[in-house]
């Protein structure tokens, strides 16, 4: 956590900056774009890119309030035993740079092997989590529950997607960008330092059970 808040630290300002300083100034400090960058140090096209804003067009999510969600997202992660490190008031302060949207049934929000920088926090309903083997055989991974993360590797390492995930039900979901983290990292680094490392320790938790299940090969 240490390492994380050092790399999340502001550098001190002189006094209040414009927007064109604030401009030059996240043009100049790489850590002000950690994350909408990593894609490009993989070698990744920016065509090959899907953000969340044209996947949420493609299916045809539907905007929800901030506030509502923001009242979901606190209320699941008070039950998670790693999110729930947070706190009330920091996912409050957190809600702001998320998007919030109601998502219909049996839509891919997530495919597997493509490139996209955001990741997803189920709100309500139930998404199916698949991968294909090199077999050919479509494997169930699991069925995310209302609280649980989804796609926050490829937000972390630029890297492709792992798994389809797609909506069972009519959905809810909270969706955290790499702009957005971003922007977080530069207004509040203590926050933001703080959720990538329970990000990634649940990230860590969840391959070990997959990598479990996918050595079991065809049945």
């Amino acid at each position: 956590m240490k390492g994380i808040l050092g790399l999340l630290k502001p550098r001190a300002r002189p006094g209040p900056a414009g927007p064109a300083d604030a401009r030059q100034e996240a043009e100049s400090d790489p850590h002000s774009t950690l994350f909408a960058t990593a894609f490009a140090g993989q070698g990744v096209d920016s065509a090959m890119l899907v953000p969340w804003e044209a996947r949420a067009v493609e299916i045809g999510a539907r905007r929800l309030p901030a506030r509502q969600g923001g009242r979901q997202l606190q209320a699941l992660w008070a039950q998670d035993r790693y999110m729930t490190l947070l706190g009330p008031q920091a996912i409050e302060r957190m809600e702001r740079f998320f998007d919030f949207a109601a998502l219909p049934a049996h839509r891919d929000v997530v495919r597997q092997d493509e490139y996209g920088n955001f990741m997803v926090v189920l709100l309500s309903g139930a998404i199916a989590v698949d991968r294909e083997q090199p077999w050919g055989e479509q494997l169930r991974l699991a069925e995310a529950r209302p609280g649980d993360i989804l796609g926050e590797m490829s937000l972390l390492d630029g890297g492709s997607r792992f798994s389809a995930c797609t909506t069972l039900t009519g959905c809810q979901v909270a969706v955290l960008g790499a702009e957005a983290l971003d922007a977080m990292m530069a207004e509040d680094p203590q926050l933001a330092g703080s959720l990538v490392a329970l990000l990634a320790r649940k990230l860590s938790l969840r391959l070990r059970l997959v990598s479990a299940r996918l050595s079991e090969g065809p049945k």
